[in-house]
This record gives structure tokens, sequence and C-alpha cells, in this order.
């Protein structure tokens, strides 16, 4: 890992940034070194429900449970494959731990576990995940499209989701309404 690495911060999209990916985002770090880095986007509802991933996976479970449970676009990349972003870290067959609390997991038994109710309390579902070649997420913040800032777990699994990106923002003492479009270089 790199000394100034980003893994376990929240980079927050600038007001500037159109992309329809990325646009008012916040994106979660899970891994950043001299490969690249490769996030999860925690304020993006997804149109495909809970109910949908369950059954294509042939997994049964508590409708109640299910239905209440959101599932987000993770990211452009891979958007049909599945991560859970979850704490407390737990035993599960593959995950990256981000931090001492929080791990993203890939493998079928975490889903098979929230389905019966035995998952983990927090957790995010997504689809897809945000990626960056190396080099790239720090060339596009020297850009001014990015702030970033240390994750703060209230944000990512009990802020309610339209007010992440200003939330994710206010850690640093940001307004993002007030602020310009336009990059600015001494």
């Amino acid at each position: 890992m790199t000394d100034n690495s980003l893994t376990n911060q929240f980079i927050i999209a600038m007001p500037g940034l159109m992309d329809e990916n990325f646009n008012q985002a916040v994106t979660f770090i899970c891994e950043h070194d001299d490969n690249g880095t490769f996030g999860i986007i925690i304020n993006r509802e997804s149109e495909i429900s809970l109910d949908d991933v369950m059954q294509q996976m042939k997994i049964p479970y508590h409708p109640d449970k299910a239905n209440a449970v959101q599932v987000f676009n993770g990211g452009p990349v891979q958007a049909n494959r599945g991560f859970v972003l979850h704490r407390p870290i737990g035993n599960w067959d593959s995950s990256l731990i981000v931090n001492d609390s929080i791990a993203l997991t890939t493998s079928r038994d975490i889903l098979e576990a929230i389905a019966d109710d035995k998952g983990p309390d927090d957790n995010i579902i997504t689809l897809g995940y945000a990626g960056w070649g190396p080099g790239q997420l720090e060339q596009e913040m020297a850009d001014n499209t990015w702030l970033s800032c240390p994750a703060e777990e209230q944000i990512i699994f009990n802020t309610p989701i339209e007010e992440r990106w200003q939330a994710a923002a206010d850690l640093i003492g940001v307004d993002l309404q007030l602020m310009s479009n336009d990059a600015g270089h001494a």
C-alpha cells in the first residue's frame, strides 16, 4: 500500500462532475495501492430489487427482510457482479477487510445469511464497483474532480441516502452548494 493511500476514505464528487455514473457520488475506497483504486458508491440506489437478486441466485429468503434491504449501484465496472459492504467483518468465504470493522464480501454465503436474517446488522448490497487504474484517481483529484476525507461509518450505514453527499463533505467543512464548478490552480 502506498504511503498516501486512500483506503478507508470517502471520495466526494465535486459539483462540476457531470458524468452520470459519478454526479454527486460518494465512493467508499476499499483498496488503493500502486495497482489502482477500487471503491463502492454508497449513495446510488439501483432499480434492481433484492428480490430479483435472490431469485437470480436461487436463494430462499424471508420476503419481508429482503424487501427492507436496498440494492445499490456500486459503480459502473462489472455492474452484474454483487458486493456486500458490511460491518461487523464476520467470517465469510471471500472478503476484503477494509478496516477494523468493515469488510467487502463477494461470496454467496453472506447473501444466504442476509436472506435468513443471520447476516451482518449493517450492510449495503451493491451491483458493480468503481475502479481506477494506477495514477488515474490521483490525476482526477489533481484536476479538482474529487474531494477526499476519512470515511465515517455512520454515513455509510445510517445516514439517509439523499443526504450522504453533503454529509460526507460536512466532515471536512465543505458546503457543496456554495462551490464553483471551476477548478482553480495557483
